[in-house]
C-alpha cells in the first residue's frame, strides 16, 4: 500500500524508517505491552535505538502482524483478502483482557478518570413529531453521573447542531446513553428516541496504540453493527491528524422514526 492513500497498515510489505521508529516507540507503551508482549520468550532481546532497520522491522512483524508474543487465545485471525487494510482491530477478547489487566486503580471515595470523550452532535434526520406539526429537539448524553445536553432547536425535524459536548471517562465506564427530547414550555419534555454508544472499542484501541500523534492516518478499531445495537452501519475507529476519532450513525430506538449522526474524539490524560 502506498503512502499516498494516507492509510498505514501493520502488514505493509515495506516500512519507512519513521514508521518503524513510531512502532518501536509504541512498543514501550505499557498498555500496548500488556497485550502484545504478554508472552514474549525469556531471553528475547527487543531492538533498541542502535538496532538496524531490518532487526526492528522483524520485531514489529513478530509483535503486531504475526502476534507471536500474544496469548494464543487472543490472537486476531487475519483475512487474506484484506491484506492491504489494517488488520489490528481489537477483538472482544483483547478488550476484556485489557480491561481486566489494567493497572489503573480506583481510589477509595474518588473516581479515577482515564480521559475525556468529546462528542460532536452533528445532526438529526427525520425525527419524530411531538408537537402539532413538528418538534423542538435537543440531545442529552449521560455517562455515569454526568449529564450534558445540546441547545434546543425550534420547530425542526432535521436539526443541525454541530455542537461539541465533553464527558470525563472513568476507569469503570459503561456505554454513553443518548436521549432525544422535545422541549415543551408548559409540560414535561417528550422523549423522541434513545440509543446507547459503546465507547469500549474506541478507548481500548486508543490505549493499545498509545500516542496517536506518532502515527499517520489509519484505522485502529471498529464497532460492528448488530441486531442488539442502534448502529446504522459499522463504525470504524481511526487515527486522523494525530487524533483518535470515530463517526457514528444511529437509528434511534423506541420511537417511530429518527436518525442521529455523531463524531467522537478520544482525549487521553496527559502523561
Amino acid at each position: 500500500m502506498g503512502s499516498s492513500d494516507g492509510v498505514l497498515s501493520v502488514t505493509l510489505d515495506e516500512w519507512s524508517d519513521d514508521e518503524i521508529d513510531a512502532m518501536v516507540e509504541v512498543g514501550g507503551n505499557a498498555c500496548a505491552n500488556s497485550i502484545y508482549e504478554a508472552f514474549i520468550p525469556e531471553g528475547y532481546s527487543k531492538p533498541g535505538p542502535d538496532s538496524n532497520n531490518k532487526e526492528r522491522a522483524k520485531f514489529i512483524r513478530s509483535k503486531y502482524d504475526l502476534q507471536e508474543f500474544l496469548k494464543p487465545s487472543l490472537r486476531i485471525t487475519s483475512v487474506p483478502s484484506q491484506k492491504n487494510s489494517l488488520q489490528t482491530s481489537v477483538s472482544r477478547k483483547i478488550i476484556d483482557s485489557f480491561r481486566s489487566s489494567s493497572s489503573l486503580q480506583k481510589s477509595e471515595g474518588m473516581v479515577e478518570f482515564i480521559g475525556m470523550l468529546k462528542v460532536k452532535v452533528l445532526k438529526g434526520t427525520n425525527l419524530a413529531i411531538r408537537d402539532l406539526l413538528s418538534s423542538d429537539p435537543y440531545v442529552v448524553l449521560t455517562l455515569g453521573k454526568q449529564k450534558v445536553q445540546t441547545t434546543i432547536i425550534k420547530s425542526n425535524l432535521n436539526p443541525v447542531w454541530n455542537e461539541e459536548l465533553m464527558l470525563s471517562v472513568p476507569q469503570r465506564f459503561g456505554p454513553v446513553k443518548l436521549q432525544v427530547y422535545d422541549h415543551d414550555t408548559f409540560s414535561a419534555d417528550d422523549i423522541m428516541g434513545e440509543a446507547e454508544i459503546d465507547i469500549q472499542p474506541m478507548i481500548t484501541s486508543a490505549m493499545a496504540f498509545g500516542d496517536a500523534g506518532m502515527f499517520g492516518n489509519m484505522q485502529i478499531g471498529k464497532w460492528l453493527k448488530s441486531h442488539d445495537n442502534a448502529l446504522k452501519e459499522d463504525s470504524t475507529v481511526n487515527i486522523i491528524g494525530g487524533k483518535v476519532k470515530q463517526e457514528v450513525s444511529l437509528k434511534l430506538q423506541n420511537v417511530e422514526s429518527g436518525d442521529l449522526d455523531l463524531e467522537l474524539e478520544w482525549i487521553p490524560l496527559e502523561q
